[in-house]
């Protein structure tokens, strides 16, 4: 079951678990302003940023069954324009967010062939977020396949009558299987988990597995009717996006493709005196104050969805951990929370950052700050080796607050370049 990989992390914690996937299957499979294929394909783009395969090759199969054009798996060359033009700001929301303004903003609606609506663009900049910030959680809790004789990406193994995690509602029997499980046990030992494992793909198998097949079938027999294989060609690289005759779903050796300019990154935001204006301050824009408004407007609903799950991770106990640090467990998230922003340049003028460092340990801080502004270069034995004395159920929440302090930090710049626009 490795692609519930993710489910299975977020499990330890099935309140949150629960609210975040209420919000990506709104995200990605109900009614919104983009059609079902163009947003599994920004999917790909936000992940390929970061080179998570795992998260790459989970969108390329639901891209597929939305029924995308195959040959724009073959690289960013091949799409329309119009998702082209989002490579941009792509690229620079999941690196150095501070750097997006409202040219960028107006470059994208300005009146053409290929312009986006302002709906629209809520809604790819609300997927890309949620795409790097999940990345971030991919690797830090090791989600993303350790490199072997396939190559890294390789998601084994796939039943075909698996579901996407991304397709998991609060409504559907897998999420309330789940909720049902973690009330009556523990999720902090190998065996409950392969029992979750177990139980997840037989309910998967009863209500996915016969349409799946029959999609897979229809794509392969589509294939071989044009004398080609499924998989397509990228520059000198085959992309096989179906299963092969093992079970293996096996993707391109590296994602150039999907990205231009790949050298650029993440630079330590440096607060200078003679640049004050770079500065991000929250009391001058906030996701509570404006927005969560902005959002909800232009993109129904899916603010209250955000909204509910920025709050859900906030609500989390994290005594076990806050103890050991000898202080309250608000004071310790926060801590976290304001040391993710601030590395986005994002500031509380109520905050005393002096505390930063005396709440977490330096090794602490180094994973905090790879997994989020850099998480490729996460490894699982960062994972197991930070903070030993901690349950591994502690960790995948440092991991979530990691993934929501992101994402909210990279809404706020973006929905503020919007404001500016729209002003």
């Amino acid at each position: 079951g490795r692609l519930e990989a993710v489910t299975q992390q977020m499990g330890y914690h099935p309140q949150y678990l629960d609210s975040f996937l209420k919000m990506q299957h709104y995200l990605m499979h109900m009614d919104g302003p983009l059609p079902f294929d163009c947003r599994h394909y920004i999917a790909i783009m936000a992940a390929a940023r970061h080179q998570c395969r795992y998260l790459v090759n989970l969108h390329v199969l639901q891209f597929l069954r939305a029924g995308g054009d195959p040959q724009w798996l073959r690289g960013l060359e091949f799409i329309p324009p119009k998702l082209r033009n989002l490579n941009e700001i792509n690229k620079i929301l999941a690196h150095r967010p501070w750097l997006i303004t409202k040219e960028h903003i107006e470059k994208l609606l300005k009146i053409s062939e290929w312009s986006w609506s302002l709906a629209e663009l809520v809604h790819a900049v609300v997927l890309l977020a949620h795409c790097h910030a999940l990345a971030s959680f991919v690797f830090g809790c090791g989600c993303e396949q350790d490199e072997g004789l396939g190559g890294r990406g390789s998601l084994k193994p796939l039943s075909l009558g698996n579901q996407c995690f991304c397709e998991a509602t609060a409504g559907n029997s897998c999420s309330q299987e789940l909720l049902r499980i973690n009330r009556k046990r523990s999720l902090d030992s190998c065996m409950e988990l392969d029992s979750l494992r177990e139980r997840m793909q037989r309910i998967h198998v009863e209500t996915e597995g016969k349409e799946e097949m029959r999609l897979l079938q229809q794509d392969r027999e589509e294939g071989e009717g044009q004398g080609v294989e499924v998989g397509v060609q990228c520059g000198s690289l085959w992309f096989s996006p179906l299963a092969d005759p093992d079970g293996e779903v096996t993707g391109a050796t590296n994602l150039a493709c999907y990205t231009q300019d790949p050298d650029f990154g993440y630079q330590d935001f440096a607060r200078r005196d003679e640049d004050q204006t770079q500065v991000f301050r929250v009391q001058d824009y906030s996701w509570e104050d404006h927005g969560f408004s902005l959002v909800n407007r232009l993109y129904s609903d899916i603010g209250h969805l955000l909204d509910e799950k920025f709050r859900m991770v906030d609500g989390l106990q994290i005594s076990a951990m806050a103890k050991r640090q000898g202080c309250e467990p608000s004071v310790f998230k926060r801590g976290i929370w304001n040391y993710i922003h601030c590395m986005f340049g994002i500031r509380y003028d109520d905050y005393d950052y002096a505390e930063v460092n005396q709440l977490l340990e330096r090794m602490l801080k180094v994973y905090i700050k790879t997994v989020t502004c850099y998480p490729e270069k996460t490894n699982s034995e960062m994972f197991d080796r930070f903070w030993k004395q901690f349950k591994h159920s502690e960790k995948v929440h440092v991991n979530l607050l990691i993934l929501e302090a992101r994402m909210q930090a990279e809404l706020l710049y973006a929905l503020q370049a919007i404001t500016q626009y729209m002003i």
